[in-house]
Parts: C-alpha cells; sequence; structure tokens
C-alpha cells in the first residue's frame, strides 16, 4: 500500500479554498496511484479557528464541505482533519475529527481524545471529548488514528497538563498495524527535537510504525512549520518533508514485514539545524502570510534608527516581502548619535530599499512649547523621553496611512517584558515579527544573516557592535537602567518560560534585588502589551493568547505571601 503524507497550508475561515487546496491534493494522489492520502488536523477549517466555531453558519458550511469532500473521493483513500458535530443532547456541539473516506463514501472516523487548554490551545472550550477507541481498517490494514495532542501523551517540551489515557498504548491494543496522527501543531525555536523523539519514544515503546501529517503556515501570530515525518517501527526517521513549504512525502505499506519503507529517489529534507536560521525561516513565513492570508498587500514601513532591532527588522521584511515592499523612515533628534542616521543609510543602500530622512527635531521642539502650561517647570523626564518616540510613532503611522502600508513593530521580547518600549510610540504596528526574539538572540540572527544568508556584511558590524541606547536624552545606554542583556535575558527566560519563581532564580546566582526588580517590571508592564501588536510566536512561552497575566494583581512571588 502507497501512502503519501502532505502537508497543506490552510487559511482560517477559508472553506472554499480550503475544500479546494484537498481536493487538488487528492487529485493528484490519485493520478500518482497512491493508495491512502494523509492530511493534516482541521484542514478544512485552518487552525485555530477559536470562536468562528460558535457561530453556526461556519459549523453548517464545514459539514457541508466534508459531504463534498467525502464524495469526491475514489479510488485513493483520504484521511482528512476536520470537525463534526456532537449529537448528544449534553455536552459541547463538536467533535475534532479526522475522516476517511474512499469511493465517494466515508468509511470510518475517530475524534479527538485529549484536548489541550493550555499556551494558545484551548479545545476544550469547543470540542467534546472521544471517550471511545476503535482502529479504522483499509485495505486489510488496521489503522490507529490519532489527532494532534493524543500523540503528545505527557511528552510536551513544558508539561502542563497530566493525561491518565495514552490513545496510541490503547490503539496498539486494539490491534492497530500502525499508528497515525494528523496534527495541527505550532512551531517554536526547540520543537523539532521534542517533535522527533517524542514520535521515536512511540515506535520504539509500541513496535509499531507512526507517520505525522502536520499544518504548515502561519495565522496571525502562530506559525506551523510542518516537520511531517515516516518513523518504522525500530524507531528510524524514513521520509521527511520540507519544512515551511506545502510539501509531502510518499512511503509503502510492506505487509509481509509489517513496517513501512521509503519509496526509491524519494527526497528527504534537513531540519534546520541552527537556531538563527529557524527563526529566520519561521519569522518570513509568518510575515508573508499575514498579508497573503488577509488579502492584504504586502507593502510595509517601519522606522529605522541605526539599532540593531529596527535593522534585522528591516532585513527580516525584505527577505519575506521584497525590498520594493519596504520603505524605512529615519527620524534623528537633538539626543541622536552621528551613526543614527549613517548606518541607517548604509544597511538601505545594502538592502535596497527606500530610505526617508525626515528630522524631528522642529515637531520635537512645537510640543515642547506647546506642552510648557503642562510640563511647567519639572525636570526633563520620561515625558519628554517618550514623546520623542511617540512624534516618531504618529509619523510612522501617517506615512503608512497615506500610503496604505502596514507598520512594522520593531520590539524586541526583552524590552517588551520590562516595558522599554513605549506606548503609541515604537510600540506602534501592525505586527511585531521579532517580539518573541529576547535581546541577544537578535544580535544572534544578525550575525547569522551577514555570515550564512547573504555571506558578506549586509547589516553593517557599526550596528552589530553599537552600544544599545533609546537615544532619548544625552548619553543614554540602556545599561543605565536594565543588567546586561546576558544576565536580563537568562533572568528572563526562567520568569516567563520556565516559569520559575524569584527565589529559585535567585538560588541559581542572580543578585536577589535585579531579580524582584525584572520580575516586578514584567508584572508592571502587562498594560502595554495588552495593547501591544500580535507578536509572532516563536517561542513555548510568548506574550500573547499564550500567555495570560492578570493586569490587576499584587503577587509578587516572594515569600510574604505564604
Amino acid at each position: 500500500m502507497r501512502i503519501r503524507l502532505e502537508q497543506l497550508n490552510p487559511t482560517i475561515g477559508d472553506i472554499k479554498g480550503n475544500r479546494e487546496i484537498i481536493l487538488k491534493a487528492l487529485k493528484s494522489a490519485e493520478a500518482e496511484k497512491i493508495d491512502l492520502l494523509i492530511l493534516p488536523e482541521m484542514v478544512t477549517t485552518g487552525y485555530p479557528p477559536l470562536d468562528l466555531l460558535e457561530s453556526e453558519h461556519f459549523r453548517k458550511c464545514c459539514f457541508a464541505s466534508n459531504d463534498t469532500i467525502i464524495a469526491e473521493t475514489d479510488k485513493t483513500a483520504l484521511l482528512f482533519g476536520t470537525i463534526t458535530p456532537n449529537e448528544n443532547e449534553f455536552g459541547r456541539k463538536l467533535f475534532n475529527t479526522a475522516i476517511l473516506a474512499t469511493g465517494g463514501k466515508e468509511k470510518g472516523s475517530v475524534n479527538k481524545t485529549l484536548l489541550p487548554t493550555y499556551d494558545i490551545f484551548d479545545d476544550l472550550r469547543y470540542f467534546e471529548p472521544n471517550k471511545t477507541f476503535s482502529c479504522m481498517e483499509y485495505k486489510g490494514v488496521k489503522l490507529g488514528v490519532t489527532i494532534c495532542e493524543d500523540i503528545w501523551y505527557n511528552e510536551n517540551e513544558f508539561q502542563y497538563h497530566t493525561y491518565d489515557v495514552d490513545p496510541t498504548e490503547v490503539l496498539k491494543n486494539r490491534g492497530a498495524d500502525l499508528i497515525i496522527n494528523v496534527s495541527a501543531s505550532p512551531y517554536t525555536t526547540s520543537k523539532h527535537e521534542n517533535r522527533m523523539g517524542m514520535l521515536q519514544n512511540h515506535a520504539r515503546k509500541l513496535k509499531l510504525p507512526v507517520l505525522y501529517s502536520n499544518q504548515v503556515g502561519s495565522h496571525t501570530d502562530v506559525i506551523f512549520d510542518g516537520d511531517t515525518v515516516a518513523i518504522s517501527s525500530d524507531a528510524k526517521v524514513i521520509a521527511t518533508t520540507e519544512p515551511f513549504h506545502v510539501s509531502h512525502t510518499d512511503i509503502v505499506w510492506d505487509e509481509k514485514n509489517r513496517d513501512i519503507t521509503p519509496l526509491p529517489d524519494q527526497n528527504n529534507f534537513e531540519y534546520p539545524q541552527n537556531r538563527s536560521e529557524r527563526q529566520f525561516k519561521a519569522i518570513c513565513c509568518g510575515l508573508s502570510e499575514y498579508f497573503l492570508k488577509s488579502g492584504l498587500e504586502p507593502n510595509v514601513v517601519l522606522g529605522l534608527s541605526g539599532g540593531i532591532d529596527s535593522a534585522v527588522v528591516c532585513a527580516l521584511a525584505v527577505e519575506a516581502l521584497g525590498a520594493d515592499r519596504v520603505t524605512a523612515i529615519t527620524m534623528p533628534s537633538t539626543f541622536s548619535s552621528e551613526g543614527s542616521v549613517t548606518d541607517s543609510e548604509l544597511l538601505a543602500e545594502n538592502l535596497g530599499i527606500k530610505l526617508i530622512n525626515l528630522p524631528i527635531k522642529k515637531i520635537y521642539d512645537t510640543f515642547n512649547d506647546s506642552l510648557k502650561p503642562i510640563f511647567q517647570d519639572k525636570p526633563f523626564g520620561v515625558a519628554e523621553e517618550n514623546l520623542q518616540s511617540r512624534i516618531r510613532g504618529t509619523i510612522l503611522m501617517a506615512h503608512a496611512n497615506k500610503h496604505a502600508q502596514f507598520l512594522l513593530a520593531t520590539g524586541n521580547k526583552s524590552e517588551y517584558a520590562v516595558g522599554y518600549a513605549t506606548l503609541y510610540g515604537d510600540m506602534n504596528g501592525a505586527i511585531a515579527i521579532i517580539g518573541d526574539l529576547y535581546k541577544h538572540e537578535v544580535y544572534e540572527l544578525a550575525k547569522w544573516l551577514n555570515e550564512y544568508h547573504y555571506s558578506k556584511e549586509m547589516i553593517p558590524e557599526a550596528i552589530i557592535q553599537k552600544e544599545p541606547s533609546a537615544e532619548l536624552r544625552p548619553e543614554q545606554k540602556d545599561s543605565d537602567s536594565l543588567p546586561d542583556y546576558g544576565v536580563l535575558d537568562d533572568i528572563l527566560y526562567r520568569y516567563i518560560e520556565l516559569q520559575q519563581n524569584a527565589e529559585k532564580i535567585i538560588k541559581d546566582g542572580f543578585d536577589r534585588d535585579v531579580v524582584y526588580r525584572i520580575n516586578h517590571l514584567v508584572d508592571l508592564n502587562e498594560f502595554k502589551r495588552y495593547q501591544a501588536a500580535p507578536i509572532l510566536k516563536l517561542s513555548s512561552k510568548s506574550f500573547g493568547l499564550g500567555r495570560r497575566w492578570p493586569l490587576v494583581q499584587k503577587w509578587t512571588g516572594a515569600d510574604e505571601h505564604l
């Protein structure tokens, strides 16, 4: 039996368009005499559709699309992820389902058992969990079909849930010849190793081959890398697909040996080993698809300060959209260094983008004169510093509105974490593409771009070597108010991703006062992040939907609460 695992790129809510790409994949498989085509979880709707699932009309359109897809099947059997109605009197209205169809008829279906409610996931909000298990049989082969979380049984990057049932183990006991998982599992920079290890553990433990088909593409802030794979019963990787691209791989079920084998001359793809390369591919995917799936013209504008963050955002935008789609504006003030302009000019020349030089000194002076009755004789402070950022934010938004462009926010995760960013200023934007990269990761990405992607100094070395500064007051440096970024990022990672409390971080060798101050800044600045642009999710715990922190609260993590 010839089996194809295909990772498709559906669009949330585009039921007709998603059906078309499913049927196109099916026709191609038919033409190439594939016996079984396996597609990802909820490929009919895109994932996650969120509260679209609460719309009765949306649900009915999905159900009708299921019927059309089933009716179009012929000799090639199709296993695809979708939603189906819960006909029971009680419970949630839907099941998250995988349907097996061939010859124009449904041959069987299974519903998702383990419904995650951690990080960005909210499956239990919409779906009723499966409570019964059985294999689906096709051409004499018993298929143990699972859906996404079902196969992540207690083996996630960070284990928020501990489940008491392992669907793959149950299906093995029900006589499964192989395990199939249809998935919509989002990208994180470190997930590939965790995913491969988990799948191989299942193959090794169950002594069964494991076939994994994952969604690819991006939806708003959530990115899918695909990483579809076939693993033999002795836990060897047999076939892979191209990460971050629509792709497929074919394998053969060997009835005699009860295992899978690769097809001759099959192209296998290496997953990027370098963290910066993974982040580069993920960000480019996320940015380009933000426009593609919104039906918007991909024209962007950003502020270019001569600093590392805006330089990297600019380079990424050019790679994702093209130089002709990117406009940058440099807006020097009284406190800007000469390099803020000259380094921006060199970067723009290297990347081949349009750069506008629009000094803000006169605007800033006019604002200060107008605000004298309010500022009175109070000394220069944060209000005057943030005023510069908000002037720049206003100019960028005005340009975006006038020229039908979208503004890219240029803040990184370190700045967003501690509030080292100005609300209604440099936080303005339609999307924040490096908002889930810590400052040290931004530097690493810049160096990787120069050394490996461009193989030349595209991002000027002066920008990479420059000491970080917001340049909002004389001789200002980030280090005036923040620890060294190496220390800061380590504390933030422990507090945000690892969710360690202050005392645990201090025990690991960090200064007590610094730890408590940083953790306090993270909590204090939640109000800014509530109003931030969507941040492309690259880590296991990014700011946004996956980190739901109360705005008004008094928890400090100190022992005083005991």
